[in-house]
């Protein structure tokens, strides 16, 4: 091997390595805003419980685009945008964290893919949450994701949960199964 070809290899070794650790170290970011904000309201989240799950067995909102596929669906996109999957309604949420979790997996997304959650108050309309920290990009393999919604107003009800995949910067094709609305009562 020669040595253009040898520093190459370690350049872009030492490259996927930075890559490696700016997504690590992005994912604790997010961890540790999400932990400053529950401890700055002075609320912590008990006990999580599942508000419902989906499977297979289950139709999705979107028909096009959408096939059930590996024990979960098969999302296929040319373009970004947003494809709704289910609705969780009247469920009268206050002063909750919310959690969508669902395993996915990906090939050939341009741009990235994403979990996204929107959240409905009567009154003051529908506020969103979108997994922009763990995207999924190109082709991977099944992994977990999940993004929180802090509901910690008080008085303030949530009565519509929306959970979509949406796609950003282009398509692809994305796998989704095991998903799952949680919540955990926040104290004080």
């Amino acid at each position: 091997m020669s040595t253009m070809s040898t520093m190459s290899t370690m350049s872009t070794m030492r490259w996927m390595s930075s890559m490696s650790s700016m997504r690590w170290i992005r994912e604790l970011l997010v961890g540790l805003v999400v932990a400053a904000a529950l401890g700055c309201s002075g609320d912590a989240p008990g006990p999580a419980e599942r508000i419902r799950s989906f499977d297979a067995g289950d139709t999705p909102i979107a028909s096009t685009g959408v096939a059930a596929d590996d024990g979960g669906w098969r999302i296929e996109r040319d373009a970004a945008g947003p494809v709704a999957l289910f609705e969780v309604p009247e469920q009268r949420l206050e002063n909750v964290v919310l959690t969508y979790r669902a395993r996915m997996r990906a090939s050939d997304v341009a741009g990235k893919a994403y979990l996204e959650m929107w959240v409905r108050v009567p009154g003051r309309g529908e506020f969103f949450s979108r997994g922009l920290a763990q995207p999924l990009h190109g082709t991977s393999g099944w992994a977990s994701y999940e993004i929180p919604f802090l509901l910690n107003e008080r008085g303030v009800t949530a009565d519509l949960v929306k959970l979509n995949v949406a796609f950003d910067g282009g398509g692809g094709t994305v796998w989704i199964k095991d998903i799952e609305l949680h919540k955990a009562a926040l104290s004080g």
